[in-house]
């Protein structure tokens, strides 16, 4: 783990110890001190020696991303999943590319190599989107000689190819009779611990995201209103400080849980039941007018 120390000098001092490896190194500014750990610790994770990697300028991608991350942490908004998602993605792909070399036919390949992968047009958007967001943040904000005229050309470019584009909306919502069985698969044929069940049932009583369910303490419910606050609703733009108070009614909400676990659950019973994007968050503004149930303090064992 990397620990990170302003000197009297005003000089940032790294110090990284991992898997029995130690090094240190001391910067001016504090960005290339996180650069500089975050290449350390991806080393020591490669199974390298993690001996002061040297960071002379920005010469790579990777170097962009890295102190793109570090820009946004230092004045409070951390990578949300899918932007953490897709940097990472970027960073395997175009992370090792000189600056110089990221030209329009560089990312052209890319968007090719990615719709060849599977990715959609409207992730592949998304990525040429991240792209020129850390090129035209590092020219802005550190002054790195770099344009962003050969990301707006491939843009243009695999536009024209089809390659890129707006998702495709969903046309319907899922029926009743599709989320009852969707229940009972889960409450009767799965062998996964998480509750998938009671989660599909609260997503559609409260319109909540899966995120946003994840996110829940009991400290956020208030039993006699039988309303919850829910921390950080997706917004377009003001997505960190959004809390907003959701009524609902159930008589007891789902444990704390990872949302990538209940993700990679949720298409199993897809091919078997022969339903086609059964997302009960597409029926999230359905509320049940027939529901008499509430929500309740959890049982203390």
């Amino acid at each position: 783990m990397a620990t990170i120390v302003k000197l009297s000098s005003g000089n940032y001092r790294v110090q990284v110890g991992r898997k029995g490896q130690y090094a240190s190194k001391t910067f001016r500014r504090k960005a290339d001190a996180y650069a500089w750990a975050l290449e350390a610790e991806r080393r020591s994770d490669q199974g390298r020696a993690i001996k002061a990697p040297k960071i002379t300028g920005f010469n790579t991608f990777g170097q962009l991303i890295d102190l793109h991350i570090v820009d946004m942490l230092e004045v409070g908004k951390p990578l949300g999943r899918s932007k953490e998602f897709a940097l990472r993605t970027l960073r395997k792909h175009l992370g090792k590319i000189k600056l110089p070399h990221l030209s329009r036919g560089r990312i052209i390949s890319f968007g090719r190599q990615r719709a060849k992968a599977g990715a959609g047009p409207a992730t592949l958007s998304a990525d040429i989107s991240y792209i020129h967001t850390i090129i035209s943040h590092s020219a802005a904000v550190h002054g790195v000689k770099i344009s962003t005229e050969e990301i707006d050309l491939a843009r243009i470019a695999l536009r024209r190819l089809g390659l890129i584009g707006r998702s495709n909306e969903r046309d319907r919502r899922p029926t009743q009779i599709e989320l009852d069985r969707l229940i009972s698969y889960f409450e009767n044929f799965s062998n996964t611990e998480i509750p998938v069940a009671r989660i599909i049932k609260f997503a559609i009583a409260t319109g909540m995201r899966q995120s946003e369910i994840c996110r829940i303490t009991w400290e956020d419910v208030d039993a006699r209103t039988r309303c919850v606050t829910v921390r950080d609703r997706k917004d377009p733009r003001h997505k960190h400080g959004n809390h907003q108070r959701v009524s609902g009614r159930l008589k007891q909400r789902p444990r704390k849980r990872q949302a990538s676990g209940i993700a990679a659950v949720w298409p199993r019973p897809q091919s078997g039941l022969g339903l086609q994007e059964p997302d009960p968050q597409g029926d999230a503004q359905i509320q049940d007018p027939n529901s008499d149930s509430q929500i309740t303090q959890p049982h203390t064992p």
